[in-house]
């Protein structure tokens, strides 16, 4: 029997890999998640059949309910939700490993050897992940509005990191742990997490996001092999990883080290320097804007966070269609930071039933700006702001961006006048090539087709 069970991890394991590789394209990622759903429930039904299994009535209740949970979430949050859903979902992951460890640490099962410090490593992992996947999960809801940030913070960050490692290091290496010792690695840990993540701002949030994901999947990987699971050791890999990888590109994608990231954030209050910018910004008028677009040859739409806030991604697609069906080429530029998480505005626009064919990511689109008539930035800030390229006091200096302001003209979809997310001003909005449409991108891009409709008559 426990020849099957492991031949069976296998095939699971094999599965998972086949269903990651999937989900690298926009074409067969629906594919890889029905895949890897699939292993998932064969997995945790091949446990349930391994020798020795006990508590079958709590597994199987708790089995039920946290499905019936994700079920319900996943019907009824929004699109525009998916990036604090996705946060703390991935807290979930991560928590679950940590309980594995506290639990094993409970049972005094954990004494010396390699098992014991993969189990530490494990439940320190996870909770700082925990508790950082729940301090994103309120940055993106709006619970949490402002980034907070001790004095000395990374002193803070590392006296608790020496602390949580010196408790870890006395329960790997004593006898029985003391309930006391093992609550107060858990709440060093969990503190770490959430002073860590807590000065955090959007600007560099799908960073962080992809990063905690890489976290509890090293965290899942190292509880595997406490337990030994063969299918938690691989999925944990595997996420940890592929987690990894991303966190690199993204922070390559914003030039920045992650280390970075993590200790010198970009926030509001943080995001002073900078040349001052000259100028004034100049409005347009919806009408205006429909006339431009209406007769251009080529319209490159750079969508951001505003649309994604306002809901707008039908609208932008409506629009683009209708712009299309007058002859006007239409495509979509996508930076890899746009957005709250990876591939958000990828997420949106493949709701809104826009073509995978029509969307470009920054390298294959950039070189096509000056040749744009219009370039369209709806709700995108600091993705498309010169001073990246210009400006050596800036703190996104050297970020590569969408290069926007090189198009003939640049019309901007924004809310108001306020610096975007990570507080930096925009020289974009100030250049003589750009107006400015004030307001909802949901509501003015209604405006904007009724005028296009209009026009066609």
């Amino acid at each position: 029997m426990s020849d099957v069970i492991q031949l069976a991890y296998f095939a699971v394991a094999v599965v998972f890999i086949l269903g990651l590789k999937a989900m690298s394209s926009p074409v067969s990622a629906r594919k890889g998640i029905v895949w890897a759903g699939y292993a998932m429930v064969a997995a945790t039904l091949i446990t349930l059949l391994k020798p020795g299994m006990e508590n079958y009535g709590l597994m199987i209740t708790a089995i039920v309910l946290g499905g019936a949970v994700a079920w319900w979430s996943g019907k009824v949050v929004k699109m525009t939700d998916m990036p604090q859903m996705v946060a703390i979902y991935n807290g979930m992951g991560s928590g679950a490993a940590a309980a594995i460890a506290a639990l094993e640490f409970a049972r005094g099962s954990m004494h010396g050897g390699f098992a014991a410090t993969l189990a530490v490593l494990g439940a320190l992992i996870g909770s700082v992940a925990f508790s950082g996947s729940c301090i994103a999960f309120a940055k993106l809801q709006g619970i949490m509005t402002k980034a907070w940030r001790l004095p000395a913070q990374n002193v803070v960050n590392v006296a608790l990191a020496g602390i949580a490692l010196v408790l870890g290091g006395a329960i790997i290496f004593g006898s029985t742990p003391a309930s006391e010792m093992v609550i107060a690695f858990f709440v060093v840990a969990l503190a770490l997490g959430a002073i860590l993540t807590s000065p955090i701002g959007g600007a560099d949030m799908p960073v962080v996001i992809s990063l905690l994901n890489a976290f509890t999947g090293l965290a899942v990987g190292f509880e595997g092999y406490v337990l030994g699971n063969p299918a938690l050791i691989v999925a944990g890999i595997v996420v940890g990883a592929s987690g990894t990888l991303l966190t690199q590109l993204m922070a390559k994608a914003m030039n920045r080290p992650i280390k970075n990231i993590i200790f010198t954030p970009i926030t509001g209050a943080a995001a002073g320097g900078g040349e001052a910018i000259g100028g004034s910004m100049k409005e347009l008028s919806a009408l205006d804007g429909a006339s431009v677009m209406r007769y251009a040859s080529k319209v490159i739409i750079v969508p951001g966070y505003g649309m994604a806030v306002a809901g707008a991604q039908h609208k932008v697609w409506e629009m683009a269609q209708l712009l299309e069906e007058g002859g006007v080429e239409v495509v979509f530029a996508i930076h890899p930071v746009a957005g709250r998480m990876p591939g958000h505005m990828n997420v949106l626009l493949a709701e809104a039933g826009v073509p995978y064919d029509k969307i470009f990511d920054l390298e294959e689109i950039n070189a096509d700006f000056p040749q744009a008539d219009v370039a369209l930035v709806i709700g995108a800030n600091d993705v498309v702001n010169p001073v990246a390229r210009t400006d050596k006091s800036s703190p996104i200096y050297g970020m590569p961006i969408l290069n926007v302001d090189m198009a003939q003209n640049v019309i901007v979809v924004k809310r108001g006048q306020g610096a975007g997310y990570s507080g930096i001003e925009n020289a974009l909005f100030f250049k003589d090539n750009c107006r400015m449409l004030y307001g909802s991108a949901q509501q003015i891009i209604g405006e904007v087709i009724t005028h296009v409709k209009a026009l066609e008559v």
